[in-house]
């Protein structure tokens, strides 16, 4: 197992995990627009192009970290990249909101490659604290696309419309095609690959979850997506309605992105001396105290709490939210080390889906008022903090892979 990355390996990984962030930020400045120029239905909403991306996701991760374990970390990830293409094209084609959220559910099922194979990637060379260390620093570095995308969008918009923040998608994904072909090499010997079989992808997955601590883990996961789910798909809508802001939307957003990246980067620092244990409860905490903080603000001021207000919550929500992502897949992980690329695939697309549930049920509250965002913040945070700790009282007992 390696005990270095080199920079270069580093930036390709972060701009892997990153189209994920990219492919949900560069379309927020468009939401409005795309919602008056194609009108919702009965059953979909501008909002739904985040949240049922996210959904897409859940099917590609379910295949995405088997079929790693199967063919190798790199072939998988290539051919999630040929599908997100394919459903970027779908969406510069698409005439309706109907077909253009469809094309999203593709974009999702592609995007889980990168995401679960590069993850699975890292654990292949990492583990504990030391993968927790490298994916703070990865998250610290690819936090910069976040910080950027909303404010990209907006110019993309500016120049040619909102489908050209999906010609923008199409470019970075054959951009990182071709560096993923020329320069990263394969982690995954053939001898610990793991043949493709249901069968024994349903074992697997009833092991991963039947271990007490790793569920638990997954599930708290899930929650804390599920925050800032909730937050990236209704914040632009709560802000044009409560506050009337609709123009401004990339620099608060890169307000909340910087919030997850400095996080990131002090976490990277600080895993070595306090453990990923004790600091996931500290984001926990964090997340907790700030939706409370922002559910009291909101119930004195009918919903409309002071904007300097509800964006400095909203900063340390992001701030707890950037503590919890840089550790608690590699607490999960922990455990799980000989079925990495489908541990990865399970971990996540079960934390999507509970993420998506989560997002569209605070969502049914409307946008109104900041009381539906601030809820979900408190919601999400506590009983995460429960789960965390229920997790930390379980057995560390690693699962054995059914061959």
């Amino acid at each position: 197992m390696d005990t270095q990355i080199g920079p270069s390996r580093i930036i390709f990984y972060a701009l892997l995990t990153s189209l994920t962030a990219f492919s949900i930020d560069a379309l927020m400045p468009a939401l409005l627009v795309i919602g008056d120029r194609l009108p919702s239905s009965q059953h979909l909403a501008p909002h739904h192009l985040v949240s049922l991306f996210i959904a897409g996701m859940v099917i590609g991760e379910l295949f995405a970290g088997p079929l790693s374990d199967a063919i190798g970390r790199k072939r998988a990830l290539f051919w999630g990249l040929v599908v997100y293409v394919a459903g970027t094209v779908m969406c510069l084609l698409a005439p309706s909101l109907e077909m253009l959220v469809a094309g999203r559910i593709v974009q999702g099922i592609g995007v889980a490659g990168p995401k679960i194979a590069t993850r699975a990637m890292i654990r292949d060379q990492f583990a504990g604290d030391a993968m927790a260390r490298v994916m703070s620093f990865l998250f610290s570095l690819f936090i910069i696309v976040p910080m950027i995308a909303p404010a990209l969008g907006q110019g993309l918009m500016l120049l040619g419309g909102w489908p050209a923040i999906f010609y923008a998608y199409l470019v970075a994904a054959i951009g990182l095609a071709a560096w993923l072909l020329w320069r990263q090499p394969e982690t995954l010997p053939h001898d610990r690959r793991i043949p493709f079989s249901p069968r024994r992808i349903f074992g697997n997955t009833l092991r991963i979850l039947s271990n007490r601590r790793v569920a638990l883990l997954i599930i708290a996961t899930g929650l804390v997506f599920g925050a800032q789910l909730t937050y990236l798909s209704l914040s632009a809508e709560v802000l044009a309605s409560v506050y009337g802001i609709t123009t401004g939307l990339p620099y608060i957003f890169a307000l909340l992105a910087g919030g997850i990246g400095l996080a990131s980067f002090l976490n990277g620092r600080a895993v070595a001396h306090f453990g990923s244990a004790s600091l996931a409860r500290a984001g926990f905490w964090g997340l907790s105290l700030t939706g409370c903080a922002l559910t009291l603000a909101a119930l004195i001021t009918d919903g409309a709490p002071h904007i300097v207000l509800f964006i400095s919550l909203s900063i340390g929500a992001f701030f707890s939210i950037g503590i919890l992502f840089g550790n608690l897949n590699a607490m999960a992980l922990v455990d799980l080390g000989q079925m990495a690329g489908i541990a990865s695939s399970v971990i996540a697309s079960v934390s999507s889906l509970i993420a998506t549930f989560f997002a569209l049920g605070i969502a049914a509250f409307g946008t109104e008022t900041v009381m539906p965002l601030a809820l979900g913040l408190l919601l999400a945070g506590a009983v995460s903090l429960v789960l965390s700790e229920l997790a930390a009282s379980a057995r560390h007992v690693p699962v054995i892979p059914l061959r």
